[in-house]
């Protein structure tokens, strides 16, 4: 369990992010068009998971917004963008920012990526969302960088992340 704050209040999640090293777990998650996608999709690719509770807040719209410019220069890597928001409202944020580089993947049906991840917030007002994590992932599936962002209001440390894939 990682303790986290939501504007300054002290909040938990359900666990431990998986470490640096170890292969990602797979993941059922929703598309866009509700179709089902697992990480086997995305063999041979890198992968940004750029996690978040909802796209309908500022700092979570902020990070989809930075992703989506940093993705564009980035080869073979695809940029995933998941929260709990209904596939629906993730595609009308996109097409309304006109934001065509990354892929947003909701974990609306019951959570398992963020159980499953340790990354489920487990009290407080955002309880059951995602709490604010980014995830890399080598080409074969094995993490290469996480963050768990200390407050839920700030955004991830993008340089950083994006720092190794080069």
């Amino acid at each position: 369990m990682a303790t986290i704050t939501l504007g300054g209040n002290t909040t938990h999640t359900s666990g431990e992010l998986p470490k640096v090293g170890t292969a990602a777990p797979d993941f059922k998650l929703a598309s866009k068009d509700l179709a089902q996608v697992s990480l086997e999709q995305y063999k041979g690719k890198r992968i940004v998971m750029n996690i978040f509770p909802s796209v309908d807040t500022g700092v979570c719209a902020a990070s989809v917004r930075h992703f989506n410019k940093d993705a564009a220069a980035l080869d073979d890597t695809a940029v995933l963008c998941i929260s709990r928001d209904l596939p629906f409202a993730q595609a009308r944020f996109c097409g309304a920012e006109g934001l065509d580089n990354v892929e947003t993947l909701s974990d609306f049906k019951d959570g398992s990526f963020g159980k499953d991840y340790g990354l489920e917030i487990a009290d407080g007002a955002f309880a059951g969302l995602h709490s604010r994590v980014v995830l890399v992932l080598d080409a074969d599936h094995n993490i290469i960088y996480e963050e768990q962002v200390p407050e839920i209001g700030q955004e991830p440390d993008y340089e950083a992340a994006l720092s190794v894939l080069n």
